[in-house]
């Protein structure tokens, strides 16, 4: 069975996990470093992504730009 595919609801809701927010709180298009990400974080989001949804993105382009909308694309949302 292929893994499915990302979605933008999804990462937010996995990053506001993450962080211990309501997915509500956590903005699209706002550097998520200003609400607590940090790498050991994304590497931990990645990881499951990874395991979960097949994600080949790499580390370095999601540090390069923490926030949902500039990783949607990178992770395959739809």
């Amino acid at each position: 069975m292929a893994p499915t595919p990302l979605t933008v609801a999804r990462i937010r809701a996995d990053v506001a996990d993450c962080l211990g927010e309501d997915p509500a709180d956590i903005p699209v298009d706002e550097s998520l470093v200003d609400y607590g990400l940090d790498s050991v974080r994304i590497m931990s989001l990645l990881e499951r992504w990874r395991r979960e949804h097949a994600v080949t993105a790499g580390f370095a382009d999601l540090a390069e730009r923490p926030a949902i909308s500039a990783w949607a694309p990178l992770l395959g949302a739809a």
